[in-house]
């Protein structure tokens, strides 16, 4: 044990760049004592070994070098949680749940960045779900959080805790580009414009994105294969930041001018994949139309409205289908090499009055009340839970 040990120190304080003094003081000790057990001239107190695994975010079981079920033990804690299908889920019930999974695989695995990561995630999406989004708009029209009531919210304060721990620690670049990524939002929640500001800085201009990028790395079938994925992930990103644009000012509301702007971003997926075969964008595209659908009714264009919650339906029909654990392909041009396999069966359709309008804001309960009073709601209902 003695000359293993040693050297799993030496070789782990190597891995994260840090030297003997940096660990000696971490610890309580002199340089010279990690310098011996380096050396296998001695070993730690046994009452000191769960702090040098926690310094180097390992379990006590890797220190000693049992670790080759490590891996799979995490993944296992992960894939746990993932069969929550939290983003999905209706409920919150799962919250407790999953985050005391990851509180013991912490436990076992001090630190370990997937674990945390995926912790951090998991308080994210709690936070949405046990204290909702509470947002208003100010004198000139324009959206904004209640920043003292989400500064309350615990799950979130955990999760910048974590977020800030990895970013500034983190070697693994998709870990620090996820945490970035809850950070920005969460600032911005707490209406810490500058924090939030500052670390959406830290990460890559639109050119320099994998998305991009994979445009640029390849030629012949492959490049066209990533062309086409850049094409859909790019006008759903474009499409979502629209919404937001609307949602951001009160005032856009005055006019029809959302509702053509809605039909505007369908009209480019339609325009990328014009054989009418959407592939997994039909989740989106379904989404757009619900919509939609509140915007027309708003405005008075009633037939309109329900024309879009049937279109919303064939989506969410097709999206559906998708769901066989089979390989797919989209059929049009420009997205003819994209594939993809979205695993299981998975209701959806059921699920749309649920859904609607997805976009909550402006408040929209005044449209519920009316839209749902019309027959034809019903008939929609109905149909969605054939």
């Amino acid at each position: 044990m003695q000359l293993d040990l040693g050297q799993k120190i030496r070789e782990l304080r190597r891995r994260d760049g840090r030297t003997q003094e940096a660990l000696a003081e971490a610890l309580g000790v002199t340089s010279q004592a990690v310098s011996r057990w380096e050396a296998g001239g001695g070993y730690p107190d046994m009452e000191m070994i769960p702090s040098i695994a926690n310094y180097f975010g390992i379990s006590i079981d890797e220190l000693f070098g049992y670790n080759n079920d490590r891996e799979t033990k995490i993944s296992a804690i992960i894939q746990k949680v993932n069969e929550y299908d939290i983003k999905h889920s209706d409920d919150g019930i799962w919250v407790e749940e999953c985050i005391l999974i990851l509180r013991n695989g912490l436990a076992e695995f001090p630190q370990n960045e997937q674990l945390l990561i995926t912790l951090a995630d998991t308080l994210w999406e709690a936070g949405w779900r046990r204290h909702h989004g509470w947002l208003s708009y100010d004198d000139d029209g324009f959206i904004q959080y209640d920043y003292d009531h989400h500064k309350k919210n615990t799950y979130w304060s955990e999760c910048i805790k974590v977020c800030e721990y990895l970013v500034e620690n983190t070697k693994d670049n998709s870990v620090f580009t996820q945490a970035i990524a809850i950070l920005v939002p969460l600032h911005r929640t707490y209406g810490e414009f500058d924090k939030a500001v500052s670390y959406a800085k830290r990460m890559p201009k639109l050119q320099q994105s994998q998305e991009f990028l994979l445009t640029e790395a390849t030629d012949g079938r492959l490049e066209a294969e990533y062309i086409g994925e850049f094409l859909l992930e790019s006008a759903r990103q474009f499409s979502e930041q629209l919404v937001f644009g609307l949602i951001a000012n009160i005032t856009n509301f005055e006019s029809d001018m959302p509702i053509e702007k809605i039909k505007g971003v369908i009209s480019i997926f339609d325009l990328i994949c014009d054989d009418g075969n959407m592939g997994a964008q039909h989740d989106f595209v379904y989404k757009l139309y619900l919509y939609l659908s509140r915007l027309q009714w708003e405005r008075g264009y009633h037939d309109d409205a329900f024309d879009s919650l049937y279109k919303a339906f064939a989506h969410a029909k097709a999206f559906e289908r998708l769901f066989d654990e089979s390989e797919h392909r989209l059929t049009a041009p420009l997205v003819s090499f994209v594939k993809y396999n979205l695993g299981e069966r998975r209701e959806v359709v059921k699920g749309l009055p649920n859904e609607w309008p997805f976009w909550c804001n402006p408040d929209y309960s005044q449209v519920a009340k009316e839209i749902q009073a019309d027959p034809r709601w019903k008939e929609w209902v109905a149909k969605t839970q054939e």
